[in-house]
């Protein structure tokens, strides 16, 4: 007896993308600050800015900009 398992196969990638974007969301939580730094940091780097260490993670600023941080 021949089956269809398309079906099947559908359910399977669809579980497989779902655990793969809870995964993604949890590490951008965990990580979000550090990649904000790195981020705030090329900038400074390419505007010719000098790089602000902020009291916590995710919290640094290029010089001269202290008045345009939203917190």
């Amino acid at each position: 007896m021949k089956l269809n398992r398309k079906g099947q196969t559908l359910v399977e990638y669809v579980l497989i993308i779902s655990l793969i974007t809870v995964l993604v969301i949890g590490l951008v939580k965990i990580f979000g600050g550090y990649l904000e730094d790195a981020i705030t940091k090329m900038g400074c780097n390419v505007s010719g800015k000098e790089y602000v260490e902020g009291d916590k993670v995710g919290g640094g600023y290029c010089k001269g900009d202290e008045n345009k941080l939203f917190e």
